[in-house]
């Protein structure tokens, strides 16, 4: 009966989603309402759950994507992002330009979310595609593959961050883990698909284009461009290998508040705020009010993740995670492949990626918690589901579809086809990453 429940419930959450078009948090809700009066759980229990849920799941995750946002929206409108791209693309020269645009891609979509990384490098790929006539996919299939994989498997960014937090994976090693799955995977669904698609003739749609880039003089240097967009990455890393080296209890306390992934985004931020702005000749006021705007951008991902919280709590109030994971708990398939295959079936009914990773952990999570393979390592497998097969109830089937100018059966072909790849590929990396660590 429990895991009738739970189909029934996620049925009804994607009609909600897909068919209502009710908002996804709200979805969320009526569902954990109505999945714990199915369990029998009085209305009181359920009240509770639902804000326990929210609490839980958003407590540490509101400074991580609040600061994560922040930070890229600095990288955006300082021209950092802009500065990285130009000068890769400068100094690889057109025999290896793919490599460029891909490791721009990677480096932008460590520190912005996927929908803010698309819209600031898209006018570039324009404008790189104009230089050197050469067809705008071949360059940015590479861009888009490494921002996906940067969204789906990589900590700050919302999904894989939401899910390292419920499965109780460290976040620096989920960040070094899924660095290493990210480069064979962005080679092959950026790089060696990209090669393919010089028969695409497709002309940019200039009518949606409305960032203007900005002048070479304006921008910040190269050095202090990568500087502040790897500062998440810089920081996490020092303090791991610093973690290693013998040292006296200060010095020990200093590296463990650096090490913490909320202190970690509030250093990278403010570092930000001083290096891209206020010594860049910006006040204070402007640093702010560019910092709000962001906040704002990243508050209907929250909204989701809170949402898929209370869905979680519910289903552990009601029992029936518990019931489905002892069910699954002598079945020989790996949670590693169990993970990625729930999260890519909920992937392709509801469109989102987000939806798809966090509802696979509220019906797994007793099962995954409990398993012998490194929490971090479940986290990239259903990070790697959640990207397959992107088709028309996904959003950004329709943003790549209109700013490259495609036709339907185009798209498919090329959008969908790279965001599978990026999934299968993930997945082979995480097994294959599982067989070395343990």
């Amino acid at each position: 009966m429990p895991l009738l429940l739970s189909f029934v419930a996620i049925l009804c959450l994607i009609l909600l989603i897909i068919w209502c078009k009710l908002d996804t948090f709200i979805s969320f809700v009526v569902v954990s309402v109505g999945l714990g009066l199915a369990c029998g759980l009085d209305m009181h229990r359920i009240s509770d759950a639902i804000s326990k849920g929210i609490g839980n799941i958003m407590g540490s995750l509101v400074i991580i994507l609040g600061f994560g946002a922040m930070l890229g929206r600095m990288i955006a409108d300082s021209g950092a992002a802009q500065q990285i791209t130009q000068s890769l693309v400068r100094l690889s020269g057109i025999r290896r330009i793919q490599w460029a645009m891909a490791l721009s891609g990677f480096l932008v979509g460590l520190p912005m979310f996927y929908s803010a990384g698309f819209m600031v490098l898209i006018p570039l790929v324009y404008a790189v595609g104009a230089a050197t006539e050469l067809p705008l996919l071949y360059l940015g299939i590479p861009v888009l593959a490494a921002l996906s994989v940067a969204h789906g498997f990589l900590p700050p960014h919302p999904s894989p961050t939401a899910v390292a937090q419920q499965l109780h994976a460290n976040i620096g090693r989920t960040l070094l883990y899924g660095i290493i799955v990210a480069i064979p995977t962005i080679i092959l669904a950026g790089i060696v698909f990209g090669r393919t698609m010089r028969k695409y003739k497709s002309q940019p749609n200039t009518s949606l284009l409305k960032v203007r880039l900005m002048e070479p003089h304006q921008l910040p240097g190269l050095g202090l461009s990568l500087t502040v967009a790897l500062m998440p990455l810089i920081l996490l890393s020092a303090t791991a290998v610093l973690g290693l080296i013998p040292g006296a209890g200060a010095l020990k306390k200093g590296i463990d508040l650096i090490g913490d992934p909320s202190m970690d985004m509030l250093l990278s931020v403010l570092i930000g705020i001083w290096l891209l702005g206020l010594r860049r000749g910006k006040t204070m006021r402007e640093v702010m009010r560019s910092l709000e705007d962001a906040f704002k951008g990243v508050a209907p991902v929250m909204l989701i993740i809170a949402g898929a919280g209370a869905f979680m709590q519910v289903m552990s109030e009601g029992g029936v995670n518990v019931y489905i994971a002892n069910s699954l708990a002598h079945t020989s398939v790996s949670p590693l492949l169990l993970g990625w295959s729930v999260a890519a079936l909920i992937r392709i009914c509801t469109g989102s990626s987000t939806v798809a990773a966090l509802t696979t952990v509220g019906i797994l999570l007793p099962l995954l918690q409990h398993s012998a393979i490194r929490p971090e390592l479940l986290v990239l497998a259903i990070g790697a589901g959640s990207m397959t097969f992107s088709h028309v109830n996904d959003g950004g089937f329709w943003l790549f579809k209109e700013y490259f100018n495609l036709t339907i059966r185009q798209t498919f072909a090329t959008w969908t086809v790279m965001e599978t790849m990026v999934s299968v590929a993930g997945l082979l990396m995480v097994l294959l990453l599982n067989q070395i660590v343990h």
